[in-house]
């Protein structure tokens, strides 16, 4: 596989990219296709230009890609301006691939801390001067980095499918009695098992501060005097908890390393990567088409805002745009799927709280109602594989309308007031939530947080407003925002949302053509893509979900990169959790509204 085109047009430096390169000269260069390279010696002064003179403060997307090809590494960078709306400023940075190190950005955009250790993880660009660059979804000790191109998972079989055993001849066996090597279980040089320690948390207690770490990462036994922060006065210890992974508090296999000072946290390091299966590299095995249903499983209660940010960024490389019907349809879903997850995440945060199961049940009948109708349109209620590049799969069926209108101008506004009317005044859950978990608007920004995270700490930001996509511009609604960035807020937002969602979808409802083609063209079964770089993103329920998708004429995609927001998110929880209590740890967690599918990946 070439992976660049032999012959990519390179970017025009017009615009914003101007400006850049007469600030740094010959140290700005066209990218291809897209965007501009940035020399390594210059990154992190333009970085800050970028933020400070230029006013992109919101580093969005931070993704690696490898092109053996050329012998080179690339990082791709989507910054944006949460003070004004328009595109992103697109910059690139690269580094050989035998040497393949860039400057870290944490020092400009602290959202880039997670972002940058999954490009070491998976791809192997190591970050120089990041705080803490370890693995965050493979463990210490993993040998290679999956998303490289020369690297093969157990049981390999070809680079990209339909695989020849399957199609056309269908001569299909077990690939565990195929493979010639077993399977393709690669070892550390002089690897010894019988000698063999784990490393992994090592790399995880050295960051919890105050806690003394054995040479094999075990916890040493305090000194004599403790190492609490009250040792000059009275003896006492710090103590590292683990919540999870296997714990309800923490809605799947995650787990918070936390160190405590009596029942106040001091440091908390969230640990993920228990449920990563590499869907990216899987994603680039697959066709562009394979991919579709693939998308499905990230944010499995969202599926519907999953089929359609891929669907945008690999419509923006076949220059194609849906039919009305189609883009009306598919506005009517993902804003039924908006209400489907928030009235779960506020149903499991009062959970979390101890009211335990009563509103989530209620908050489940709402989100049923609305499953009947992804079911009778898609087949499907939770894993539904509706969008299509260009359109939708199949037209609403006979009598859908009517039931849609039914449940969202009559049945969701009043069941959405009774949430409020009961829950939103109660003591103990004014109690528990105000003031807790606090996220300033400034930090906020820093952290790259997005969704409903973002704008309860008071960043009226939102891509549906600040990067318009499909038909939300023909809408009227407002962009929800609270000002405390609490766990109190970060409730009351979601309740705001679905109301808004409400809006749009009546408005949607009435203007939708009665009828009209809802594909762009014949159906396909294999998507022609022409080589390209294209960014897609839609404001899903959780914040901003972007796909970065790059194709090299082939039927299958080069990289496939998925900008997650239960991931990124999570950056922020250590800081919001300091300070607080062990049980406000948990209602942090649930107001951040995570799925492990969409953060492992």
């Amino acid at each position: 596989m070439a992976g660049k085109a032999a012959a990519a047009p390179v970017a025009e430096l017009t615009g914003p990219l101007a400006v850049l390169k007469e600030k740094f000269g010959d140290a700005i260069k066209p990218g291809d296709f897209e965007g501009a390279v940035i020399g390594n010696d210059q990154l992190v002064e333009a970085a800050k230009f970028i933020r400070d003179d230029m006013g992109y403060d919101y580093l969005s997307s931070v993704t690696g890609v490898d092109y053996p090809a050329a012998n080179e590494v690339e990082v791709v960078y989507h910054a944006y301006s949460t003070r004004h709306t328009g595109a992103p400023l697109v910059f690139k940075a690269r580094a050989p691939r035998d040497n393949s190190v860039v400057p870290s950005l944490t020092s400009v955009w602290s959202g880039a801390n997670f972002q940058e250790r999954e490009a070491w993880d998976l791809v192997g660009i190591k970050f120089e001067g990041h705080p803490n660059l370890k693995r965050i979804l493979m463990w210490e000790g993993f040998q290679g980095h999956p998303l490289r191109k020369d690297w093969k998972e157990a049981y390999y079989e070809q680079d990209t499918k339909p695989f020849d055993s399957r199609w056309p001849g269908g001569h299909h066996q077990r690939a565990e009695d195929r493979v010639p090597f077993a399977d393709n279980v690669e070892f550390p040089p002089n690897f010894d098992p019988a000698q063999y320690v784990a490393q992994a948390d090592a790399a995880v207690y050295e960051q919890l501060k105050k806690v003394e770490v054995g040479e094999h990462g075990e916890l040493a036994e305090p000194s004599d005097n403790g190492n609490g922060q009250h040792s000059d006065k009275i003896e006492t210890d710090q103590l590292v908890v683990n919540l999870g992974p296997q714990h309800p508090s923490t809605h799947g296999v995650f787990r918070m390393a936390v160190t405590l000072e009596g029942e106040t946290i001091t440091a908390l390091e969230p640990v993920m990567g228990y449920l990563h299966r590499n869907h990216e590299k899987i994603g680039e095995r697959n066709t562009f088409i394979q991919n579709m249903p693939f998308t499905d499983r990230l944010d499995y209660l969202s599926s519907m805002s999953n089929n359609l940010g891929y669907a945008l960024a690999v419509e923006k490389l076949m220059n194609v745009k849906p039919p009305e019907r189609a883009e009306y349809i598919r506005v009517i879903m993902v804003e039924l799927t908006r209400i489907c997850n928030h009235v779960w995440a506020l149903g499991f945060l009062l959970n979390d709280l101890g009211a335990f199961f009563t509103p989530a049940l209620y908050g489940m009948e709402e989100r049923e109602l609305i499953l009947d109708l992804f079911e009778a349109a898609a087949g499907s209620r939770m894993m539904c594989n509706y969008m299509r590049f260009g359109g939708v799969a199949r037209d609403l069926p006979e009598g859908w309308i009517e039931k849609c209108r039914e449940i969202v101008f009559d049945r969701l506004p009043r069941k959405i007031d009774d949430f409020d009317h009961y829950l939103t005044d109660i003591e103990i859950i004014r109690a528990r939530c105000e003031g807790v978990g606090v996220l300033t608007a400034e930090d906020a920004v820093k952290y790259s947080v997005a969704g409903p995270l973002l704008r309860a700490s008071g960043v009226q930001y939102d891509c549906r407003r600040a990067d318009s996509y499909s038909i939300y511009d023909r809408f009227d609604f407002d962009v929800a925002v609270r000002d405390h960035g609490d766990v109190y807020d970060r409730y009351l937002i979601r309740l705001d949302e679905i109301r808004q969602s409400i809006r749009i979808l009546k408005q949607a409802l009435d203007q939708i053509p009665a009828t009209g083609e809802i594909q762009a063209g014949k159906k396909q079964y294999q998507a022609r893509v022409p080589a390209g770089q294209a960014y897609g993103r839609v404001e899903g329920p959780k914040g901003e979900l972007g796909f970065y998708v790059v194709s090299d004429g082939n039927p299958n995609p080069y990289r496939y990169h998925i900008r997650a927001p239960s991931f990124i998110n999570l950056t922020a929880l250590g800081p919001m959790c300091v300070g607080n209590k062990v049980a406000d740890a948990v209602i942090i967690l649930g107001s951040i509204d995570i799925v492990l599918g969409e953060t492992d990946r």
